[in-house]
């Protein structure tokens, strides 16, 4: 087996470690006692990630108490936020309580965010069971919810105490809610390390076979690289939108069709496809990194269409992102394999070019 690794998050706010191992749900109740929870425990989930691990997780935290929530991103809402309160309050949690997200990107969010809210914050620990969340969301502290005008426009910055990631959790993970995290590794790859790329391309079989001395070494790199940036801009005000590489044109995808269509990292995936473009038409990223990108792409499996979407409404989407900074929109485009550079020039017609090299061909 494996040897479990340890990744030390240190921020201006906070310090914690992210274990990732396999087996490492069984240790949870220690994990979380050492990361400094003394009161009570509300483990918050959804019913079918609660089918498949409930029974692991009740075992490892004797006595914790569970709320469940709607799944799906559908109920990334304020109100199933304001549900979480209702079960809290009714429970008599108090400050001293720790919040225990166990579960996708979605609940790791809603979760956070109900810690973040909830008597002006108690502590969280994040327990991701899906790939993407292992390896991105359940990292960092970004905690919110969507509003029906785009995506995480309402949030916090609420740093948990600990974070453990099991890929012995992947095993019970669609393929497809599978490949949307290995998109999210691909692109930190591209932003931050060419040998995770080709990591990913050498491996990808037994990626795919979910064997765990091969993912617990690309989910540790993912979280090392994430939590290097975020020490560094906790809380976005530079370095830290490198992480968003792909996001801009991704989380415009996921708005326009109302988070129902594709998966996040499918959105992300077209997003890093069109700021790939986008950079090689000025230049920026050589023809044989974008190729590399693309085809690596297209390996991980058939993306969804997007050709009966609006590029109009993708457009007017991405004017709404929270990247948009006094009417300028910084975003992120590659320059080589493992480094980007922000720009804040892009021109509409730049994004509808772009958009029309993945599929777009709406008006």
């Amino acid at each position: 087996m494996t040897a479990p690794v340890q990744i030390d998050v240190r921020t201006e706010t906070h310090a914690y470690p992210v274990h990732v191992g396999a087996g490492l749900v069984d240790q949870l109740g220690t994990l979380v006692s050492a990361a400094g929870s003394t009161g009570r425990r509300f483990v918050i989930s959804s019913p079918p990630i609660w089918k498949l691990h409930g029974a692991a997780v009740e075992r490892a935290l004797d006595g914790a108490e569970a709320i469940m929530m709607p799944d799906g991103e559908q109920a990334k809402t304020l109100h199933t936020v304001a549900r979480l309160y209702d079960a809290l309050i009714r429970a008599g949690g108090d400050r001293g309580a720790t919040v225990i997200g166990v579960g996708g990107g979605v609940v790791g969010d809603v979760a956070g965010f109900a810690a973040a809210t909830f008597l002006r914050g108690v502590r969280l620990v994040h327990v991701p069971s899906t790939l993407l969340a292992q390896v991105d969301s359940a990292v960092g502290g970004k905690v919110g919810v969507n509003h029906e005008l785009g995506k995480n426009l309402i949030g916090a910055f609420h740093q948990p105490i600990a974070v453990v990631a099991d890929p012995l959790l992947l095993a019970t993970l669609p393929r497809r809610e599978f490949r949307s995290g290995l998109y999210e590794v691909v692109k930190y790859g591209v932003i931050a390390s060419r040998e995770l790329f080709e990591r990913v391309e050498r491996d990808l079989a037994a990626i795919f076979d979910r064997k765990p001395a091969v993912l617990v070494p690309v989910i540790a790199e993912s979280c090392r690289i994430k939590a290097d940036v975020v020490a560094q801009d906790e809380r976005e005000s530079g370095l830290r939108r490198t992480l968003n590489f792909g996001h801009t044109v991704g989380h415009a995808i996921e708005a326009v069709s109302r988070y129902q269509r594709y998966a996040h990292g499918e959105a992300v995936a077209y997003g890093m496809l069109a700021a790939a473009q986008l950079a090689a038409a000025r230049g920026l990223f050589p023809g044989s990194d974008r190729a590399a990108l693309a085809e690596l792409i297209a390996k991980l499996g058939p993306l969804p269409s997007v050709s009966d979407l609006s590029a109009a409404a993708v457009c007017k989407a991405i004017r709404r992102d929270k990247k948009v900074l006094d009417g300028r929109l910084h975003m992120i485009l590659p320059v080589r394999l493992g480094a980007t550079v922000t720009v804040n020039d892009v021109a509409e017609d730049e994004i509808r070019s772009a958009l029309r090299s993945i599929g777009i061909r709406g008006k």
